[in-house]
């Protein structure tokens, strides 16, 4: 029989974190803690809007999901072809990392392109590359997007250059940030890249070009401790935008500014560098349980083992203003049992719950530990006779 149950594990006092005390004249502002998911500041944070070349995320993310597989490293080549030549037309006036036709660059140097220079030719190599073409690429973007719970954002290039379906919200592209940080951690770093050299160039007017374009876009890195992403992007129909993430004293927030009139990268840097700080100000986050965490031990119907060790799949956390104390709510996990076996390493098992005053404020997935493999045929014929003989 399978009974629902549940553990109380705690009390403490949650209180969700205030939001309207920040101000921007950017159109679209959203602000979480990375722990918690929390939202501090949110503003527009579901408007579609142009997202420039802060699209180029996407760009990354597929190609990441690439080396995180193994079909890809960061030495392999990548050939550059005509839509990706710098004497294209498109590319006169758009970032770009100076490519010609019938070069190779390696996927490290396109990553740090992009990056670092907002290298839009580099994002339609990359894009030909996986994609074949630029619009098949797209659908592997889309694809990407709704897997990882974007299900708003379209894209109609890899490069972020003006299109109508280049389209993303503040929201998403705080979902984006998260799950590049969290799920390639090997290759984050190389988002905190301030200065980026690229040597291979194939004339000399690239090469002279090149020696004076070389310092990241992303100003925040420059300016303030413990930042260490994102992108940029900037049109003239979208304005300025940025995602950025910062770590201050163990804790990380990620911001989102889009549509911000400023006269340049320096006045976005700041404008992101302000919203960061009135999250580090003005929130605190507590987290009380990490991933492996023993949360409960639940019993196991025809398993080759009597239980199953319930934890999380990721921290879990909660966000308060600085003046709230954490104390007077439950903490519960929730599970109905046995689990039939068999149960694989991250099943879930149920759920673990903050309530206040009878609702539910934060919640998380319960996961297996453990893989528990199903009994064999006699174990399982013993179990029933068991639960014949002696109800247990």
């Amino acid at each position: 029989m399978i009974m629902k149950k549940f553990i109380i594990f705690t009390t403490l006092l949650l209180t969700t974190p205030a939001v309207a005390d920040f101000s921007t004249s950017a159109k679209s502002a959203f602000l979480i803690d990375y722990d918690s998911g929390a939202e501090i500041v949110s503003k527009s944070a579901d408007t579609l809007m142009p997202p420039s070349s802060m699209l180029k995320l996407m760009t990354l993310a597929v190609l990441f999901d690439e080396i995180k597989a193994g079909r890809m490293t960061l030495d392999d080549k990548i050939p550059v072809g005509e839509n990706a030549n710098y004497k294209n037309p498109v590319w006169y006036s758009a970032s770009k990392i100076c490519l010609e036709t019938g070069q190779e660059i390696s996927v490290r140097d396109a990553i740090l392109g992009l990056v670092v220079l907002s290298a839009g030719d580099a994002s339609v190599a990359i894009a030909e590359k996986l994609g074949e073409t630029e619009e098949k690429f797209t659908t592997l973007m889309e694809k990407k997007a709704r897997e990882i719970g974007m299900p708003l954002s379209t894209f109609g290039n890899a490069s972020g250059l003006p299109n109508d379906n280049n389209l993303m919200t503040s929201r998403e592209l705080a979902t984006l940030a998260y799950h590049l940080i969290s799920d390639y951690p090997d290759i984050y770093p190389m988002f905190a890249t301030r200065r980026f050299e690229f040597t291979d160039y194939k004339n000399d007017w690239c090469r002279d070009w090149g020696r004076t374009h070389t310092m990241n876009y992303n100003k925040l890195l420059f300016i303030m401790p413990g930042a260490d992403g994102l992108k940029t992007g900037h049109t003239d129909k979208g304005g300025f935008g940025m995602v950025a993430s910062a770590v201050s004293g163990g804790r990380r927030l990620i911001g989102v500014l889009n549509g911000f009139n400023a006269k340049g990268h320096d006045a976005l840097a700041n404008e992101m560098k302000k919203l960061l700080k009135y999250g580090f100000t003005t929130t605190t986050t507590r987290v009380f349980y990490r991933p492996g965490d023993e949360l409960a031990k639940i019993p196991v119907w025809y398993g080759r083992r009597d239980t199953v060790t319930a934890t999380v799949a990721k921290n879990f956390a909660i966000t308060l203003p600085k003046d709230k104390d954490f104390k007077n709510i439950r903490i519960l996990a929730r599970y109905n049992e046995p689990v039939p076996a068999p149960i694989y390493i991250g099943d879930k098992l149920g759920e673990i719950i903050a309530e206040q005053d009878g609702n539910i404020i934060a919640r998380a997935d319960l996961v297996s530990k453990d893989r528990i493999r199903k009994s064999q045929l006699l174990g399982r014929i013993w179990k029933n006779l068991k639960v014949i003989i002696m109800g247990k």
